[in-house]
C-alpha cells in the first residue's frame, strides 16, 4: 500500500515530462520561425498550436499564394513565424506570410548563389515592370526581362508559375531583381543548337515567315528562325520583302550559309529556281535593242528590268545627247516602259550597261544635214561667257559664237555687252564637230567680209580715205572704195611735228595716204600720211634733183608741190 506522501509526489516520469515541457516553452522565441500543427479551423482562420500551451490564430489566406489556393486542414505540421509569444488576449501574434518569407530568403539565396533558376507567379504590374512572388518573397521583373522581343499583353503570364532567374538581391533592402528573358533565352539557345545540328547548307526545307523587316524576313524553320535577305528573294529586284512575302505564309527555301558559333542560318527562294544570268551574253548581245521597264531611279542613273532577274543600268551619261546635268528622274519615270541598247554585259559581275540616247538619233548629226556650214541659223541667248555666246538651236543642241566672230570691227568683248538673255539672234553655221557635239557661229559673217573689198590693195598703196572720227591720239578713217576702217596715229598724221595735230582734220574730210601695212591673214591694215610725204619727197628729188642741175632742196619740193596740186585740180574738177 503507498503512502501519503507516494500519493501526493510526481513520479520520477511525470517531472522528466514537465521538465521538457518547461524548456520547450522557454525554446520559443519572438521574431523566428517555428512549427505548429493547426489544431482547428474556425471560419477564416487557422487555430495553430506551436507548443508550451501556446496557441495563435493565422489568416487562411496567407496559406494561399498568386496562382494557388488555400491547401490546409486540421492536423497539418505548419511552419509560422511568431512575432509575440502572448497578446492581451493571452494568444501568440503567428504570421504563415513572414515565415515563408524567411523560408524563401534562405533558399533564393542559395539559388542566387548557385546560379538556379527559382519557380515564381507573375501577379501585379508595376512602374518599369512587373512584381513576381517567388513563394513568399517579393523580386521585381522589369519589362526588358520579360521576354526575349517585346511583347504588348503580358496576361497571358500572369499568374502562371514559371521558372526565372535571380539577376540580383539584396536582403538588407530586400530587393531582388529577376529576368523571365536569361531562362528563355537560355531554352531557347539549347533547342537552336540541337535543331542547328540536324541541319546542313544545301538543304531544302519549309518553313513560315515570322516577321518581316526592311532588309528581309525571318522564316521559322521549327523552333529555329532563318534570315531571308531581301536580294535573296527573288532573281528580280525586289523593293520590300512585303512585296512578295506575308506573316504566316509558307515558303520553301535552301540553306544558304549555316554559322555554328551564332547559330544564324542564311536562306534563300531564288537559288530554287534556274539562275536568268547563264548565258547572258548569247540573250543580249552588245548593240541590240530591248525595251524594259524602269524599276529604280538614283542619282547616277536609272535601272532597267529586261526580264524577271534581269536589270541593267543605264548611266546617267548615256540617257540624253543633249540633257547633261539633269537628274535621271526628269528624263523617265519608274514603271515607264523603254528602248535601251546594250552596251556591255558582264556574266562575272552580274551588269548589263545599257544606253537610251543611242536608240535616238544624234541631234548633231540631224543638225548638220539640216543646216551644213554656211548656211543662217536663228537661235536664242541661253547664256552668255567670257569667251562667247550660247545659242539654243533646233534639235536641243547649242551653238557657240566666239567673241571673234561678233563683230568685224569692234573687240568682242564690247559688242558682247549688247546681247542679253532671251534675245533672238541670226547667226552663220560656220563648223559642225558630230564627234565633240560643238556646232561654231559666227555673227560678223552676216555683214560679209570687209577684207573681200580690198581688192588688189597692198602694202606701198596710195589710198584716199575718208575721216569718220577725229580723237586725241589721231584720227578714224575709212579707205575710199573699200569697207576697211583703220586709225591713224597722232604721229602719222604729217612729216612735219608741227602739222601732226589731229584737230586739223574734220569728219568727212578726204586725204590721202600710204597703206603701211596690209595681211589678210590677221586682218590688220594701217595706213600713214607721214609715210606718203615722205615718199614723195623721195620722188621728187630722185625726179627733179640731180647732182650737176644746182637746184635747191626748196625748188625741188615747190615744183613737186606745183604738180601735185595740179594734181588735185585736176581731181577737184572731174
Amino acid at each position: 500500500m503507498a503512502t501519503a506522501t507516494e500519493s501526493i509526489s510526481p513520479s520520477r516520469d511525470d517531472f522528466a515530462k514537465m521538465l521538457e515541457e518547461s524548456f520547450a516553452e522557454s525554446s520559443l522565441q519572438e521574431g523566428t520561425v517555428v512549427k505548429g500543427k493547426v489544431i482547428s479551423i474556425e471560419k477564416d482562420m487557422a487555430v495553430v498550436d506551436v507548443g508550451a500551451k501556446t496557441e495563435g490564430r493565422v489568416a487562411l489566406r496567407e496559406f494561399a499564394g498568386p496562382g494557388r489556393q488555400a491547401d490546409i486542414k486540421v492536423g497539418d505540421e505548419v511552419e509560422v513565424y511568431l512575432e509575440r509569444i502572448e497578446n492581451a488576449l493571452g494568444e501568440a501574434v503567428l504570421s504563415r506570410d513572414k515565415a515563408r518569407r524567411e523560408e524563401s530568403w534562405i533558399r533564393l539565396e542559395k539559388a542566387f548563389h548557385n546560379n538556379e533558376k527559382v519557380q515564381g507567379v507573375i501577379f501585379n504590374q508595376v512602374k518599369g515592370g512587373f512584381t513576381v512572388d517567388l513563394d513568399g518573397a517579393v523580386a521585381f521583373l522589369p519589362r526588358s526581362q520579360v521576354d526575349i522581343r517585346p511583347i504588348r499583353d503580358v496576361t497571358p503570364l500572369m499568374n502562371v508559375p514559371q521558372p526565372f532567374q535571380i539577376l540580383k538581391m539584396d536582403r538588407r533592402r530586400g530587393n531582388i531583381v529577376v529576368s523571365r528573358r536569361t531562362v528563355l533565352e537560355e531554352t531557347r539557345a539549347e533547342q537552336r543548337q540541337e535543331l542547328v545540328q540536324n541541319l546542313e547548307e544545301g538543304q531544302v526545307i519549309e518553313g513560315v515567315v515570322k516577321n518581316i523587316t526592311d532588309y528581309g524576313a525571318f522564316v521559322d524553320l521549327g523552333g529555329i528562325d532563318g534570315l531571308l535577305h531581301v536580294t535573296d528573294i527573288a532573281w528580280r529586284r525586289v523593293n520590300h520583302p512585303s512585296e512578295v512575302l506575308t506573316i504566316g505564309q509558307h515558303v520553301k527555301v535552301k540553306i544558304i550559309k549555316i554559322n555554328h558559333e551564332t547559330h544564324r542560318i542564311s536562306l534563300g527562294m531564288k537559288q530554287l529556281l534556274d539562275d536568268p544570268w547563264q548565258d547572258i551574253e548569247g540573250k543580249y548581245p552588245v548593240g541590240a535593242r530591248f525595251k524594259g521597264r524602269v524599276t529604280n531611279i538614283t542619282d547616277y542613273g536609272a535601272f532597267v528590268e529586261l526580264e524577271p532577274g534581269i536589270e541593267g543600268l543605264i548611266h546617267v551619261s548615256e540617257m540624253s545627247w543633249t540633257k547633261k546635268n539633269v537628274h535621271p528622274g526628269k528624263i523617265v519615270s519608274t514603271s515607264q516602259e523603254v528602248e535601251v541598247q546594250i552596251l556591255e554585259v558582264d556574266p562575272v559581275k552580274r551588269r548589263i550597261s545599257l544606253g537610251l540616247k543611242q536608240t535616238m538619233r544624234n541631234p548633231w548629226e540631224v543638225f548638220v544635214e539640216k543646216h551644213p556650214p554656211g548656211s543662217v541659223v536663228e537661235g536664242e541667248v541661253k547664256n552668255k561667257t567670257e569667251f562667247g555666246l550660247f545659242l539654243g538651236l533646233d534639235g536641243d543642241v547649242d551653238g557657240m559664237v566666239h567673241l571673234s566672230d561678233l563683230d568685224w570691227k569692234r573687240p568682242g568683248e564690247q559688242v558682247l555687252e549688247e546681247y542679253k538673255k532671251g534675245d533672238i539672234v541670226k547667226a552663220q553655221v560656220l563648223d559642225v564637230d558630230v564627234e565633240k557635239e560643238r556646232i561654231a557661229l559666227g555673227i560678223k559673217q552676216l555683214a560679209g567680209d570687209p577684207m573681200a573689198t580690198a581688192g588688189d590693195l597692198k602694202k606701198g598703196s596710195v589710198v584716199t580715205c575718208e575721216v569718220t572720227g577725229v580723237k586725241e591720239g589721231g584720227i578714224d578713217v575709212k579707205i575710199v572704195g573699200t569697207e576697211l576702217t583703220t586709225f591713224i596715229k597722232r604721229s602719222d598724221l604729217a612729216r612735219d611735228r608741227g602739222e601732226q595735230r589731229p584737230e586739223r582734220f574734220a569728219v568727212g574730210q578726204k586725204v590721202d595716204a600710204r597703206v603701211t601695212q596690209f595681211d589678210r591673214k590677221t586682218r590688220k591694215v594701217g595706213v600713214s600720211i607721214k609715210a606718203l610725204e615722205v615718199a614723195e619727197e623721195k620722188e621728187a628729188i630722185a625726179q627733179y634733183g640731180t647732182a650737176d642741175s644746182g637746184a635747191s632742196l626748196g625748188d625741188i619740193l615747190g615744183a613737186a608741190l606745183k604738180q601735185r596740186a595740179g594734181a588735185d585740180g585736176d581731181k577737184s574738177g572731174d
